[in-house]
């Protein structure tokens, strides 16, 4: 590979996106948008129906090609759903964001008083959702003999804090996993740990602010809140020819709140 303007091309394939209808101005949208801008055909994802159709009409107002489906990433038939009709409209599959998560409702649940009901709940989005939608896409990738995954963490994880953080300090152990056993079919598969993002679930933390924001504000090295675009540079790298030999790789775009090695 010589280096080109062309590394970070995304002309051709084709990128499923969850969680990518939420509200306006969120991180799926962001992520939806970069990929598109940058060539890819783009399969807004959402449990919404109606968001997901929305996020789609406005990238494709952009110029981008893009459809909406609702998916519920946690129902195996659902997932399957989706990834037939990125196959139906685009030809197949080359990029999966697992990006849909619960995040409200984890963070304010205690681990020591949890329900097993509601533990299950968020573990099913959080983590099983990401399982499902990867084993849907990963034949589709082999099919194409390319493929990016790229597995939504947080800095919440780094570490655990609260059940958010642990269904995500799970999802780099599922991360790995996959990376380790699908890389000899060109298939990568890494994560983007965001800190405290000004999309919609952010902007609502932000209403409510605490002790612990407070510390990380004095402590972190940049600062402690980013943009939804300021994640897209990390996973242009990562969806690309740029990162073609990364894999198993978490990256951290949180303004140097986890300074790890």
């Amino acid at each position: 590979m010589t280096v080109s303007k062309d590394l970070f091309s995304l002309a051709g394939k084709v990128a499923i996106v969850t969680g990518a209808g939420g509200r306006p101005g969120g991180i799926g949208e962001a992520y939806a948008s970069a990929l598109g801008v940058f060539g890819a055909s783009v399969v807004a994802a959402d449990i919404n129906a109606e968001g997901a159709e929305s996020a789609a009409t406005r990238l494709r107002s952009l110029g981008i090609e893009a459809v909406g489906v609702q998916v519920d990433i946690s129902d195996p038939a659902s997932v399957a759903a989706m990834a037939a009709r990125a196959k139906a409209a685009f030809g197949g599959v080359d990029i999966l964001v697992n990006n849909a998560a619960l995040m409200l409702e984890a963070i304010r649940s205690k681990t020591s008083e949890i329900s097993l009901e509601e533990w299950n709940r968020i573990m099913s989005v959080n983590l099983t959702g990401a399982l499902l939608c990867s084993q849907a896409v990963i034949p589709l990738m082999r099919e194409r003999g390319w493929g990016r995954i790229v597995n939504q963490l947080s800095s919440g994880a780094f570490p655990a804090q609260g059940v958010y953080g642990i269904s995500k300090l799970a999802l780099m152990g599922l991360t790995t996993a996959l990376a380790a056993e699908v890389g000899r079919s060109d298939i990568t598969v890494n994560g983007i740990a965001p800190g405290i993002t000004d999309s919609g679930a952010g902007l609502t933390l932000r209403e409510n602010p605490s002790r612990y924001f407070q510390i990380l504000s004095e402590t972190c090295a940049l600062r402690v809140r980013g943009q939804p675009d300021e994640l897209t540079g990390a996973l242009l790298y990562l969806c690309s020819e740029a990162g073609s030999w990364t894999t198993g790789q978490i990256l951290h775009v949180d303004g140097g709140v986890v300074l790890r090695p």
